[in-house]
């Protein structure tokens, strides 16, 4: 698996695997950092290979920073993208003796799971989007 940073034509494939608008996703590449995971040989970037799109990305990750804290504000992908991906706002933080937060979906258990297999803490319920409930994790550097 490799991770690179997200570019304007991958809106396409994070808007599959968030299950969002493409016009969103494009959004989110321009206002925020964000990484996505390939798997090994595809770093040609987006769409190398048109006949495997379904394939180009493992997942992806967004992130931001403000007032000492970096903010995971998307995390989706398979199981070990998810823990890959979060490695990169991890790092950030590291760097800069921020903390880390985010908040896990209900319904996506892969981000809780790499977020506890990262050293992260619960913290509590999050607030809903959309009606699913989350739950608030926040690693110190």
């Amino acid at each position: 698996m490799e991770i690179r940073d997200a570019v304007e034509a991958d809106a396409d494939d994070l808007a599959a695997i968030a299950d969002s608008p493409v016009d969103v996703m494009r959004n989110l590449v321009h206002d925020r950092t964000v990484r996505v995971a390939e798997p090994d040989g595809t770093a040609d970037g987006p769409n190398a290979d048109a006949d495997d799109a379904d394939e180009n990305l493992l997942g992806f990750v967004s992130f931001d920073a403000k007032a000492n804290t970096v903010h995971v504000t998307q995390l989706d992908g398979t199981g070990d993208a998810c823990k890959q991906l979060l490695g990169e706002p991890i790092r950030f933080a590291r760097q800069e003796s921020m903390s880390v937060e985010l908040l896990a979906p209900d319904s996506e258990p892969s981000v809780a799971d790499a977020a506890e297999e990262l050293g992260f803490q619960e913290r509590g319920r999050g607030p809903r989007f959309d009606g699913t409930p989350t739950v608030r994790y926040q690693l110190e550097p």
